[in-house]
C-alpha cells in the first residue's frame, strides 16, 4: 500500500513533492468553458441572487445579462487545480486563503485560462514532514483569437505539500 505522504490530492501516486514546486513555477491549469446551464444551476442552489439567477432582471440592468456567482468561478479554478495539479502532487490540506478577488463578470460561455503561480515555499514548522507554498491562481478570459482579454480572478492562498520520501537503501546494501 502507498503511504499518505506519497499519494496525490486524489488519492494517485503522486509524482510531483514540496521540492517541486519551487518559487517562480508557473503551472498551467488549461482552459475552461464556462457552461450556462451549471452556472446557472449553481447559482439557484447556492447563490440566488437575482443577477444570477433571473434572465430578464439581469438583461434589464447594468450586467446586461446573467453574470456568474463568484464562488461558482472559484469553484471552477478549484477543480482545474485538482485535475493538473493536485492530481499529480504529494498534496495536504490548505492552511489558509489570503485573497479571493472576482475582478470581472463570468458569463456562459466564457473561456477562462487557468494557472497557479508558487511564490513561496518553505517547510512546515507545525507539520513535520510537509512543506508550505505559497500560490497565487489567476483565471483570464480569452478572446476569440485565445489571447487573454481580461482578468476575471485572483486569489492567494497556502498549500501543504509532502516532502519527497528518502529513497531506500538498494537491496544488499552494507549499511542496512
Amino acid at each position: 500500500m502507498t503511504p499518505p505522504a506519497t499519494r496525490s490530492g486524489t488519492g494517485a501516486p503522486a509524482e510531483l513533492f514540496f521540492e517541486d514546486l519551487a518559487p517562480g513555477l508557473t503551472v498551467d491549469l488549461g482552459v475552461v468553458t464556462v457552461d450556462g446551464d451549471e452556472m446557472v444551476a449553481f447559482a439557484r442552489r447556492f447563490d440566488p441572487q437575482w443577477y444570477h439567477v433571473d434572465p430578464e432582471l439581469a438583461e434589464a440592468s447594468r450586467h446586461e445579462g446573467l453574470i456568474a456567482s463568484g464562488f461558482y468561478t472559484v469553484s471552477l479554478f478549484m477543480r482545474a487545480y485538482v485535475d493538473h495539479l493536485l492530481s499529480r502532487a504529494a498534496a495536504d490540506a490548505s492552511p489558509g486563503l489570503e485573497e479571493l478577488r472576482w475582478l470581472a463578470p463570468v458569463r456562459a460561455g466564457d473561456r477562462l485560462a487557468v494557472r497557479v503561480d508558487v511564490m513561496g515555499a518553505r517547510p512546515s514548522t507545525a507539520r513535520p514532514g510537509l512543506g508550505t507554498v505559497s500560490l497565487t491562481g489567476t483565471m483570464l478570459r480569452l478572446g476569440p483569437d485565445d489571447r487573454p482579454e481580461q482578468e476575471v480572478l485572483r486569489t492567494r492562498f497556502r498549500g501543504w505539500f509532502a516532502l519527497r520520501p528518502a529513497d531506500p537503501p538498494p537491496e544488499g546494501d552494507p549499511s542496512d
